[in-house]
């Protein structure tokens, strides 16, 4: 099968290249020029050189493809570099809906979010309106929501290499955030995250199970951890130690609204909101309906740190 990848350098792209390749796929990948850097099994991938605003790129990454997934996906937005959740969550879907409606193909399989809704932060409702937007372009569709993602970043993002620079490394204390006025419940907000390994073979398997066509799944870590259980889970595999002192989100909140706009501020408003929200899968077990077994988040797999 050919597979067109929307997003294919990134984080999550490389793991999926290389799954698809196992599985006998060959992947087709959009690539940003001076990106060649971060492909993966380049000999193995068809390219196509353009960006996601490129209707013309779009079309021809998609002519002859059996399938397409999109992955792109930002935490932060930078518009004033023309990076937004818009342009890069919503808008790119909706382009390449319209750029599979116009060659033909007829498979689209999205990578969303767990935890999004229509009236949540921007990052939030972006990737709810391009769920909708899919639902509603009368392909076979499948959309997953992974939690935070997990693994080995090969020179890329990842949620904690993230944490390791920012927080683990820093000579400051690690934050506890918490709301209102009592720290008792400091750090406790909880995450399930996920094997980046894990989210690519249910990509992988979407691809040629019909049953998973027109379903969303819920992609978490087999168990739940307190933001705290979590920060000392990567300093264990750090090989620190490391002092966590309770911290009031309004201060933070406050100092983000202030700093965000620049990108050496390590946690915009959004950010810290969706962290105080938790990120946890409360019901529809994607992995179980896959017939997929989850890796544990420990300090053994995160041994790339």
């Amino acid at each position: 099968m050919k597979v067109a990848i929307i997003g294919g350098t990134g984080f999550v792209g490389v793991h999926l290249v290389r799954h698809l390749v196992a599985a006998g796929h060959t992947p087709r990948l959009l690539v940003r020029a001076g990106s060649d850097s971060k492909i993966a099994l380049r000999s193995e991938c068809e390219l196509v050189y353009g960006q996601v605003a490129d209707s013309s790129a779009l079309n021809e990454c998609l002519t002859g493809a059996d399938a397409v997934i999109y992955l792109i996906g930002i935490l932060r937005e930078f518009p004033a570099q023309g990076i937004t959740f818009e342009a890069l969550q919503y808008q790119g879907v909706v382009d390449t809906i319209a750029a599979a409606q116009a060659t033909g193909v007829n498979r689209f399989v999205l990578m969303s979010a767990n935890g999004i809704h229509a009236d949540g932060t921007a990052y939030q409702r972006t990737k709810y309106q391009a769920e909708q937007a899919l639902k509603a372009s009368g392909l076979r569709w499948t959309i997953f929501r992974p939690s935070v993602i997990f693994g080995d970043p090969q020179g890329r993002m990842e949620f904690c290499s993230q944490l390791k620079q920012d927080i683990i490394d820093s000579p400051l204390p690690a934050p506890l955030f918490y709301q209102g006025l009592s720290p008792l419940n400091a750090g406790s907000f909880e995450l399930a995250p996920v094997s980046v390994e894990d989210v690519a073979a249910a990509f992988t398997l979407a691809l040629t199970e019909t049953r998973t066509e027109s379903q969303t799944y819920s992609l978490c870590g087999a168990q739940r951890y307190s933001w705290k259980a979590i920060l000392q889970t990567i300093a264990a595999a750090s090989g620190k130690s490391k002092w966590m002192v309770p911290a009031p989100a309004f201060a933070i909140q406050t100092m983000a609204g202030l700093l965000d706009r620049y990108a050496w501020f390590p946690i915009s408003r959004d950010q810290l909101q969706m962290l105080l929200e938790g990120n946890v899968c409360n019901e529809n077990d994607g992995f179980a309906r896959l017939g997929l077994t989850p890796t544990p988040f420990n300090a053994a797999q995160l041994r790339y740190l």
